[in-house]
């Protein structure tokens, strides 16, 4: 397996637990684990474009890509498959070269359309028969760092990887 040229990533289920926390005064609120982190610092080192495509539309999922540095965002999205389309035309990359993770609904066309395709072990059933790649961990347990890394791994590159960052 060759790296991806484009890692896609959901946020609920994949990056959460895909719960929806809601306080007294009607904040919403969202646990991120910071393992994820790891997935992105990993693309980062090797110039893969990390990319976020999500139904919901939040300040805090946009703190967090920006937190991160993750310049590709799409919140709102009601099409993943549209929106993917415009970053590949962008980036001029073809759909083999692209790895997602996600975990319902939403996501599956696009799984069905990529390269590399992931769901956490959390994800609905449907999702995983269509997944090339199932984590161990659930959504909000750092799934995608595991999906990054079950990809470095996949390649022979997970040591190098390891290497790099490690110097």
């Amino acid at each position: 397996m060759k790296l991806p040229k484009l890692i896609i990533t959901d946020i609920d289920g994949v990056w959460t637990d895909a719960g929806m926390y809601y306080d007294q005064r009607g904040n919403e609120l969202k646990k991120f684990n910071t393992a994820d982190s790891f997935g992105v610092i990993l693309c980062r080192e090797f110039d893969i474009p990390v990319a976020i495509i999500t139904g919901e539309r939040t300040e805090i999922v946009a703190r967090r890509a920006g937190k991160l540095n993750i310049k590709y965002l799409y919140q709102g999205s009601s099409d993943k498959i549209k929106d993917a389309t415009d970053l590949l035309s962008k980036l001029d990359v073809d759909w083999q070269d692209v790895a997602h993770i996600g975990d319902d609904l939403g996501d599956y066309h696009l799984l069905k359309k990529v390269g590399i395709s992931g769901a956490p072990s959390n994800a609905a059933d449907f999702i995983k028969e269509v997944a090339s790649i199932h984590t161990v961990k659930a959504g909000g347990d750092g799934a995608f760092r595991e999906f990054v890394e079950t990809i470095f791994k996949n390649a022979g590159l997970y040591e190098e990887a390891l290497e790099r960052l490690l110097k």
